[in-house]
């Protein structure tokens, strides 16, 4: 199965060669703002954010899809805006604000995108519905800032209307392989007041 891709702690065997071979290991201290909990950590300064939260945290919400930025399963929101967190660094984001699904909603309580996923059923196998759910929540603050994507008609238009069509393009990054769109898109619409 050569040429899929990295596998599974792919970066942890690569560093640990290294080190057998006599090769310097980077490593640095870095202190992450996680779900508003500051938390230390001594790094390779390869590790990816997603690495980082998954397997030093232990914050396992946030999935490894694709390791390539292309699926939007490891989606996370770094001073509120979403990012892919497998293509990133954890060193990058010293004292940055990082909110994760586990972060969203309290204990015993939902955030309100949460139960409308919950409520509209917009999750099969559930895999991507973690960076789904972060993504969409983002979304929303982009779009009250007013943000154009690139299916907005009238980018200088004081508002832009959240039509089906830029909540579909604004969330393309997430993809569902169990294809539940329709039910993704009307808990989108539900928890942003749009249905």
């Amino acid at each position: 199965m050569a040429g899929i891709g990295p596998t599974v702690g792919s970066q942890q065997r690569q560093a640990a060669a290294s080190a057998r071979q006599g090769a310097p290991v980077a490593t640095r201290e870095v202190t992450l703002d996680v779900n508003g909990e500051k938390r230390s950590l001594l790094l390779d300064t390869r590790t990816t954010l997603l690495d980082a939260l998954r397997e030093h945290l232990g914050l396992t919400g946030s999935k490894k899809g694709c390791d390539h930025g292309q699926c939007g399963a490891c989606t996370v929101l770094v001073g509120g805006v979403r990012i892919v967190s497998c293509l990133t660094f954890a060193v990058m984001h010293e004292g940055d604000e990082i909110t994760t699904i586990e972060g969203l909603g309290e204990s015993g309580r939902l955030h309100p995108m949460q139960a409308a996923f919950v409520e509209h059923d917009g999750f099969q196998c559930g895999y991507c519905t973690p960076g789904q759910i972060v993504s969409a929540v983002g979304m929303l603050t982009e779009h009250e800032k007013d943000w154009p994507s690139h299916v907005t008609k009238d980018v200088a238009a004081r508002e832009i209307a959240l039509s089906d069509e830029e909540v579909r393009e604004r969330m393309s990054g997430n993809l569902c392989r169990c294809a539940a769109y329709p039910n993704i898109l009307a808990a989108i619409k539900d928890a942003g007041g749009l249905a």
